[in-house]
């Protein structure tokens, strides 16, 4: 007994170790890898972003070489010659002033023989066969780019290499005029872009970003040990408390768990319900009548609806909602409940009569959550008489409160049962939840009123309903 006594305060410390180092390998890889995600798409933006570009820039360019300069050279001479340096300045002057102000390193003009015809650098022109697949791409019509790095191994494992350039190659067609169509190809743009700068920004980006997250995340980390070396000394405090009460409290430390279990377990069930259910109903429409196949979906609608009520009475015990209160009246509450349950009380022959003593005051209630209350008390008077018979419901005010009495014709309680009724889950039929009683309480008293069930003399069960009375102005 000593020696465990001694080795017990070690392992709340062993917890927050363990925890610390984990902790801190994870939010380092996690931080890593959210920066490198996160400066890959900006990359991948940015590159899309200046390919775009380029082709717009080149579909500018296209249209003012032709009409400035293809155009008038044609008509003037008759034929194109760049060698002429006439014919050269002119071609000079409307690629620089289209492209005047945008950000471009270089502009190159082939022929369709893979010869450079213009070039914002006089040294290139006339060099041949230095388009490769992206210039015979361009000749077949078809528009491409390539990403051109250079720098140290490191700099381009960092993604900051010393320069970044994007080399988009696109057709440079004659236009033909009142057309859409874009006529045949007379050679191939080369634009060159330098992406450095941009690179280079998104590299200091992403230093601020690890380093921001990195920050966030180390305070988190930090106030996360705080709250479990606290939360070890609770855990420690509660066990010990634990092994004092556990006969008292295990019967409704159970109950509350799996009050959140099913709370939990009936949100998640609902979404893929509701996909089912939806599918069978799109297939049960695409199916044709005669289909033996064609009631499966029915089958399918069916039993999901009555799965979705069985999730409906989980939460709806599981998380009692607080009452909407307005001014309402009983009457109206019964009268809808009657009327829901009408073809279904016709089909099984039962018979509702409803009997108001005197005009009945008007109630500050939520009228939807008492109108489930009731329903859930016919349904259950309802399956109490699978032969059909007179369910009555009665309602009086009398000393401050609102009385209202379910009576059936069924078999009542058995005695063994009436101690069990309010237990959650706990039913005597074939099918239910064993809820519903459950959440007839529950919406009852979240109106300050009473519930109660008795056996009646002449036989069946009474459900007593109480309500305060308020005044209408409070």
């Amino acid at each position: 007994m000593r020696s465990q006594t001694v080795s017990e305060p070690a392992k709340p410390f062993r917890l927050v170790k363990y925890f610390s180092l984990s902790s801190l390998v994870l939010i380092f890889i996690g931080t890593t890898v959210l920066s490198l995600l996160n400066t890959h798409w900006i990359r991948s933006m940015q590159l899309s972003k200046s390919e775009e570009y380029a082709l717009l820039l080149i579909d500018n360019l296209n249209h003012q070489v032709f009409m400035q300069f293809i155009l008038p050279v044609g008509l003037q001479f008759g034929k194109i010659e760049l060698s002429n340096a006439e014919q050269f300045d002119l071609m000079d002057r409307v690629v620089r002033s289209t492209l005047h102000s945008f950000n471009v390193d270089m502009v190159n003009i082939y022929g369709v023989r893979d010869v450079i015809a213009y070039s914002f650098s006089k040294e290139l022109v006339g060099m041949e066969n230095l388009g490769g697949a992206t210039f015979q791409n361009a000749l077949e019509g078809h528009s491409s780019s390539k990403l051109v790095q250079t720098g140290g191994l490191w700099e381009l494992f960092l993604g900051v290499p010393k320069e970044i350039k994007i080399i988009t190659f696109a057709p440079l067609r004659a236009e033909q005029p009142l057309s859409m169509l874009a006529g045949p190809v007379l050679g191939v743009v080369e634009i060159v872009q330098d992406l450095s700068d941009d690179y280079k920004s998104i590299f200091r980006f992403q230093v601020l970003t690890l380093l921001t997250i990195s920050s966030v995340m180390l305070l988190l980390f930090l106030t996360m040990i705080v709250v479990v070396k606290r939360g070890e000394g609770i855990i420690q405090k509660r066990a010990r408390e634990q092994l004092k009460l556990k006969e008292q409290l295990s019967r409704a430390k159970h109950l509350s768990s799996l009050g959140e279990m099913v709370a939990g377990v009936s949100h998640e069930i609902r979404n893929p319900l509701g996909i089912i259910s939806s599918s069978a109903e799109l297939l049960q429409k695409k199916t044709a009548d005669d289909d033996p196949l064609h009631r499966l979906p029915a089958i399918i609608i069916e039993e999901s609806a009555r799965l979705n009520n069985i999730i409906t009475d989980f939460l709806n015990y599981a998380k009692p909602k607080t009452p909407n209160n307005y001014a309402c009246r009983i009457e109206d509450v019964i009268d809808k409940t009657v009327r829901h349950l009408a073809s279904q009380a016709d089909a099984g022959g039962f018979i509702m009569n409803t009997r108001f003593e005197g005009a009945l005051p008007i109630i500050q209630a939520d009228a939807d959550m008492l109108y489930q209350a009731f329903l859930n008390i016919f349904l259950n008077a309802m399956q109490s008489m699978p032969d059909g018979g007179n369910i009555t419901v009665r309602a009086k005010a009398a000393n401050g409160s609102l009385w209202v009495a379910v009576e059936d014709q069924g078999e009542g309680i058995a005695p063994e049962a009436m101690e069990k009724i309010w237990d959650p889950f706990f039913t005597t039929k074939d099918k239910g939840t064993g809820l519903g009683l459950g959440i007839v309480r529950n919406i009852v008293e979240a109106h300050q009123g009473g519930v109660r069930i008795d056996n009646r003399a002449e036989g069946g069960a009474r459900v007593s309903v109480r309500l305060p009375l308020f005044q209408e102005s409070a």
